[in-house]
């Protein structure tokens, strides 16, 4: 790195030399950082951009680690990371062995809360003043940063409850760009971008409604603005807030101008801010494309149909149907258990509501699941995405607790395709109506099949069927699209060894088991998720009630939290690769 403010900096005390004059032109400096390593090595690039300055007053300001800063979600964390240690380390970022995209205790003290998911930060913060008051330490500053796409969830509203309530020495900043992913929505949004700077939202503000002090909203760009007020309140005790104004991709035009694109833009020209093109003709599209194509081509012929999704319009492709039928396609933002329980007040009343969630954010609507939808028995139909191994977000989004945590939920039915025909046919029969709840799961990323749209069939549930019948003495048995893997494994080898494919995890195809136990010596599952409670647990508890006498080997994802890198790095440590998934066979039959 050429002689800069930035070269000379490693930690915030390092930060803390220059001169107030010299900020701006580090924030510059750190801007440019950014932009130029993730034009390269990709990651989320608009959030980290709109808290240049917020991060530099911050560490500036306070005493950090001492002091101790909570980041919300995570995705504009860079800034932080890059001034506490991992400059040099910043272009390994997301990757197998790198550091991670998201702040993680075990990975600097600086990261003093693990995070990934939103809305975490308020009540993490707070119990670690009411500890440090515990303890004594009176002068130990607590800081949450969080976004108005994320104070919005209900969990951070139970946070900012507690702590009204108390003399926690406790400040939160409010981010506040009026987007998180994709734009922000609800009645607090509209009421927040009420707020200009230098005046208050309303006289009846709803922060002091809840006994914390308010301040601002302030330039969140403005570093002597930003210096300024927060020593001002390192010496105000209590619970309180500042609202900040920013731009989300601050400092390059086309992620200023274009915010969900450059949320995580992949590849782009770090000099012009152009995305690089991506080489996608006569590629499949993505499974998230065409539940959103199939789910509004339905919703054409039944009015009946409805659309929901916590905060992922974009992500999870339900923004074709909101294109199209506004009043029939809801985001309700971060609140995944009112998304659940709305489905189900819908679903009583005879629509039939499908319910678009990632995996990993499902498990936080998880009592909704069980006491809202499958007690009542209601026929609501979850798709959720991002089932598996995602890559490069880690441990916080990997999808593979959905088969574990939804088949022991009694009524639930639990399906994995194994390709996007089966995805379409999947979403016609539920749209038909089951008498119970299902569970449709699929990953991120594109599928096998350029022609995907052809006339939808109805599918007989709980039926399993045989891709490669041999007469070998092993059978494979995969759920989901993981069963790709199994495909291509199998023509790499010469021995003959047969495939089934088990749509249904739930209700399983007993019959289809029982004729497979009789035909083969040896059964090897296989599954893109936990072991632990997944694809092959069940076929194992079915074989332990019928009395089985087969070896059955499990393949799947191993009982640790697995880390960041790409999908297919990531299924080679599992175990579920294809040429681990060959190893395996090859093992299994000489």
């Amino acid at each position: 790195m050429k002689d800069t403010l930035l070269s000379h900096i490693e930690y915030p005390k390092d930060l803390r030399k220059l001169s107030p004059g010299q900020l701006p032109y580090l924030a510059q400096e750190l801007r440019d950082f950014v932009i130029n390593i993730v034009a390269s090595k990709e990651g989320h690039l608009g959030a980290s951009l709109g808290v240049i300055e917020l991060t530099i007053a911050l560490h500036y300001a306070f005493d950090t680690p001492n002091d101790i800063l909570v980041w919300d979600v995570g995705h504009q964390a860079y800034p932080h990371k890059i001034l506490t240690g991992r400059k040099k380390l910043f272009h390994t970022n997301r990757q197998l062995g790198g550091i991670s995209g998201f702040p993680k205790r075990n990975e600097s003290e600086y990261d003093t809360f693990g995070v990934g998911h939103s809305s975490t930060s308020i009540s993490a913060t707070l119990g670690m003043a009411i500890a440090s008051k515990l303890k004594g330490d009176t002068t130990k500053q607590h800081i949450a940063v969080i976004g108005d796409a994320s104070i919005a969830s209900g969990m951070a509203f139970e946070g900012l409850n507690h702590a009204g309530v108390t003399d926690a020495n406790m400040l939160i900043i409010l981010n506040d760009n009026s987007i998180g992913i994709d734009p922000s929505v609800g009645a607090l949004k509209e009421y927040l971008t009420k707020a200009k700077v230098g005046y208050k939202p309303k006289t009846d503000n709803i922060i002091e409604a809840l006994n914390f002090e308010y301040f601002g909203p302030i330039d969140g760009h403005d570093l002597p603005k930003l210096l300024e007020i927060l020593e001002k309140l390192k010496v105000i005790k209590g619970p309180k807030l500042l609202h900040i104004i920013t731009t989300k991709g601050k400092g390059l035009k086309q992620a200023e101008e274009n915010q969900v694109t450059y949320h995580a833009p992949g590849k782009f020209d770090a000099v012009t801010g152009d995305l690089l093109p991506k080489k996608n003709t006569g590629q499949p599209p993505k499974f998230q494309d065409v539940f959103g194509h199939t789910i509004l081509e339905l919703a054409r012929e039944n009015k009946k149909i409805i659309g929901i999704t916590p905060a992922m319009p974009t992500g999870s492709s339900l923004k074709y149907m909101m294109e199209e039928m506004p009043d029939r396609a809801f985001d309700v933002g971060i609140a995944e258990q009112h998304a659940v329980t709305l489905a189900a007040g819908m679903a009583t009343q005879g629509l039939v509501p499908f319910c678009t969630i990632y995996s990993t954010f499902l498990q936080r609507a998880y009592d909704q699941l069980i006491h809202d939808v499958a007690l009542q028995n209601l026929p609501v139909i979850f798709c959720i995405d991002r089932a598996g191994l995602v890559g490069a977000d880690g441990a916080t989004h990997h999808g593979v607790f959905d088969i574990a945590y939804l088949n022991c939920i009694p009524n639930m039915i639990v399906a994995a395709p194994a390709d996007e025909i089966e995805l379409r046919n999947l979403l016609y029969t539920a749209s038909l109506g089951l008498g119970h709840p299902i569970a449709i799961r699929y990953p991120r990323g594109r599928g096998k099949i350029v022609d995907w749209k052809i006339a939808m069939n109805k599918i007989p549930i709980g039926k399993g069927r045989c891709l490669i019948q041999q007469t070998s003495k092993t059978a494979i048995l995969s759920t989901g699209t993981i069963g790709n893997n199994v495909i291509t494994a199998l023509t790499s080898i010469e021995e003959k060894v047969s495939h089934y494919h088990f749509c249904f995890i739930k209700p399983l195809d007993g019959e289809l088991l029982k004729e497979i136990s009789q035909k083969y010596k040896t059964i090897i599952t296989i599954e893109d998720g936990t072991i632990k409670g997944g694809f092959g647990s069940v076929i194992l508890d079915f074989a332990n009630q019928h009395n089985f006498n087969n070896k059955i080997i499990t393949l799947g994802i191993p009982d640790q939290f697995i880390h960041h890198g790409t999908t297919q790095e990531l299924q080679e440590i599992c175990g579920i690769s294809v040429e681990e998934i060959t190893n395996t066979i090859l093992k299994t039959i000489r």
